[in-house]
């Protein structure tokens, strides 16, 4: 079996990808499946919330140029969880413009080797619509965006639709999509509000467990830790176990 592959992707920053990407892929791999999340952000929050700091250390950059393969750059961070971190170059390939070779299939072919000991490999993309982007679209066949439960987040999320549209259409396929409310406050009217606008607007698209804002999210990556090696057993971390079995399992709101 192939790996699936699944980037965590919103244009928008803030909304929670990283914590999702840090805390949904650890606890898949509790859960026994073999995992490879890969750092795509030249700021490196994934890395260092994973408790990986080393900022020469190369990555998926190498990769990307040819310079490496893949299985070469994963790091065993926890049990069944490999980390593939961005590179110092990655920042130099975000900025390539597109005159000449072909620069958003680079991903998609670095990640066309032999994965067959994986079960899932998560793609934490930045905040942009550039380069790395393009390649994260090119590469994946299914899309993660985590939403907070404000207005401009669904001004965001219409401009990212926008986008995936375009790519699904260029690439002629079709994106298996899935919403998560990330940062969510029961207790605020507009919180509820946006949820049931997603719900209207992506009908059997939102994962069913919202990840409530918690401090104890926002403390984890200081520590380099997951929530659930920093608060097993809180709330966040139950929310996480639930948001695991969704995507497993296709369980929607």
């Amino acid at each position: 079996m192939k790996a699936r592959i699944i980037a965590v992707i919103n244009q928008k920053g803030g909304v929670g990808k990283t914590t999702t990407s840090v805390n949904l892929t650890h606890a898949l791999a509790r859960m026994g499946n073999k995992i490879t999340v890969i750092d795509f952000d030249p700021q490196s929050h994934l890395a260092v919330a994973l408790g990986v700091v080393g900022k020469q250390q190369s990555g998926i950059d190498e990769v990307m140029l040819g310079q490496s393969l893949l299985q070469q750059q994963m790091l065993p961070v926890r049990d069944n969880l490999n980390l593939v971190v961005a590179g110092p170059r990655l920042q130099t390939l975000e900025q390539l413009n597109e005159s000449g070779a072909h620069r958003g299939d680079l991903l998609q072919k670095a990640l066309a080797q032999n994965l067959e000991n994986q079960d899932f490999i998560f793609i934490d993309c930045p905040p942009s619509s550039g380069v790395l982007v393009a390649n994260a679209l090119f590469a994946a066949d299914e899309l993660l965006v985590p939403m907070t439960s404000d207005y401009l987040a669904l001004q965001g999320l219409s401009h990212l639709m926008g986008t995936i549209k375009k790519y699904e259409m260029a690439l002629n396929k079709k994106y298996r999509l899935r919403l998560v409310m990330s940062r969510y406050i029961p207790s605020r009217r507009i919180s509820k509000q946006v949820l049931q606008t997603m719900n209207k607007y992506f009908p059997g698209q939102v994962l069913a467990t919202p990840i409530r804002e918690t401090a104890a999210l926002a403390e984890c990556p200081s520590f380099g830790k997951t929530i659930f090696e920093y608060r097993p057993g809180w709330r966040s971390a139950k929310d996480f176990e639930l948001l695991a079995i969704d995507f497993l399992a296709g369980r929607v709101m």
